[in-house]
């Protein structure tokens, strides 16, 4: 396709330009004339005359489908938006007196969510006053919840204490590795 350099774009008669060289419809250069010529001659291929290079010696026009180049545009920008996926921040509970198996759960719920592109925020709850005097414990917890999570994730910031609550956020590592082929997949043959 080709690119165009502004969003709003003159076309047909809007063109003031004394001489401008011109680009046909199937992209062959049609030289330099003026801009009454050239817009006669985009009429006579029933198209529009469209000032795609103001800033051109001299400004470049070309006769095309307006109307089509704008709907292909609006198409391409919309399917861009869709195609763009913003990481959501998950949040994941835990308290001190928490259990191996729920320990297990709520980690591979983290892997799941970093595998996805998310955000981690990991918050560990001091329920009572007497657990805030036992915050050692709860730097443990958050150091081995970390490391479980280390293959997939990394943290920018070291934990805060906000309140009763201890968080830390944990970002998604990029996937650089290729994908590895299924067990199921049989092996490709060696070249002689």
């Amino acid at each position: 396709m080709y690119t165009i350099s502004k969003k709003d774009l003159l076309i047909n008669d809007e063109i003031r330009e004394k001489e401008v060289r011109v680009i046909g419809a199937e992209g062959e250069q049609l030289g330099v004339m003026s801009s009454a010529d050239a817009y006669a001659k985009a009429l006579e291929a029933d198209l529009d005359l469209v000032l795609i290079a103001p800033q051109g010696n001299p400004p470049v026009c070309r006769i095309m489908n307006y109307g089509k180049y704008k709907f292909e545009q609006q198409k391409r920008e919309k399917e861009a938006r869709k195609n763009q996926k913003q990481a959501e921040l998950k949040e994941i509970q835990m308290s001190l007196n928490i259990d191996t198996n729920d320990f297990n759960t709520k980690v591979n719920q983290a892997v799941k969510f970093l595998k996805g592109g998310d955000k981690v925020k990991l918050r560990v709850r001091f329920r009572r006053a007497r657990e805030l005097t036992h915050m050692n414990l709860g730097e443990d917890l958050m150091k081995k919840f970390v490391d479980a999570c280390a293959e997939y994730g990394s943290t920018d910031k070291p934990a805060t204490l906000e309140g009763k609550n201890y968080m830390i956020v944990i970002s998604p590592k990029p996937q650089t590795a290729p994908k590895k082929a299924k067990s199921g997949d049989p092996e490709p043959a060696a070249e002689e």
